[in-house]
């Protein structure tokens, strides 16, 4: 089936009102994204992975970057509650202008001058970070975050599951807990050590993973799901896999320097989250 026929077949509900902030946007995605046909759906993981390209980019290069066609981009914004693409755009130009500075021209500039210097590419992190961080205040839903908050200070255990990228989120997370004396288990894999066992019904899961997603990250936290336990993930976009374990998402949108990720956005999250169910529990 082709996505002009998918498009129109795919059933979905009434279009909504449309949203009037960013914060609003991400919000009514994450509402709607299982709805959406299948083309919809990835260029809903694009734009959610790059929020601010939809300011400065055309329908043709927003769909490119998607690897959609243009009429996809269209009937997303429709989807969306807005009249086409001029409308969303204004959106997220409004939220972008009040952005300093203007991070993708940095880039731009910078990447002019070559990064065959160590400095050079220095100051390329440093850009994407910030940007990043930025990001990180539009991604993160502040009522899922006080949930996710909410649900770790009344569990008995927390345990932390990521690997590969996401490793030095959950055991950055791990020290922090220890530091506050949160009982916490990081489920690390080292010697192939299996501790899924330790995971009980009134636990919560830290699931922390980004595409390309980690098999052993949603299996285990599926299996923990299964046990009774509530899961809290750390992942990039709304239709990530462990969406569909009911988890709470805290998405983060990292930008890359070549095919290269720092986790600026990532550990500032984790911090905050650590740093917030400490206090939490603190009060109880």
């Amino acid at each position: 089936m082709n996505d002009a026929n998918e498009n129109a077949t795919a059933a979905s509900p009434a279009s909504p009102a449309a949203p009037e902030s960013t914060e609003a946007f991400f919000k009514l995605l994450g509402s709607r994204v299982d709805q959406l046909p299948k083309r919809l759906k990835q260029f809903a993981n694009f734009i959610a992975a790059n929020p601010d390209r939809v300011a400065v980019s055309t329908v043709a290069e927003l769909a490119e970057g998607a690897d959609v066609q243009p009429s996809a981009v269209m009937r997303f914004c429709q989807e969306m509650g807005f009249s086409g693409y001029s409308q969303m755009q204004k959106l997220f130009r409004s939220d972008y202008s009040q952005k300093w500075p203007d991070y993708a021209t940095r880039l731009s500039k910078l990447r002019e001058h070559g990064t065959e210097s160590p400095s050079a590419l220095l100051a390329e992190f440093v850009e994407v970070g910030r940007a990043s961080l930025e990001n990180l205040l539009t991604t993160v839903d502040p009522v899922g975050l006080q949930q996710a908050v909410d649900v770790l200070a009344r569990a008995e255990t927390i345990h932390m599951i990521g690997f590969r990228r996401a490793f030095p989120v959950t055991s950055y997370l791990a020290y922090a807990f220890e530091k506050m004396d949160v009982p916490a288990v990081l489920h690390s894999g080292i010697a192939n050590m299996n501790m899924e066992h330790l995971i009980r019904p009134n636990d919560a899961v830290i699931a922390v993973t980004f595409a390309p997603y980690s098999e052993l990250t949603i299996d285990m936290a599926t299996r923990a799901r299964a046990t009774g336990a509530d899961i809290v993930a750390i992942t990039d976009v709304v239709t990530s896999p462990l969406a569909k374990l009911k988890a709470i998402q805290l998405l983060v949108s990292e930008l890359d320097v070549g095919a290269f990720r720092a986790l600026s956005a990532s550990l500032s999250l984790a911090i905050a989250l650590a740093v917030s169910v400490g206090a939490a529990r603190n009060r109880t």
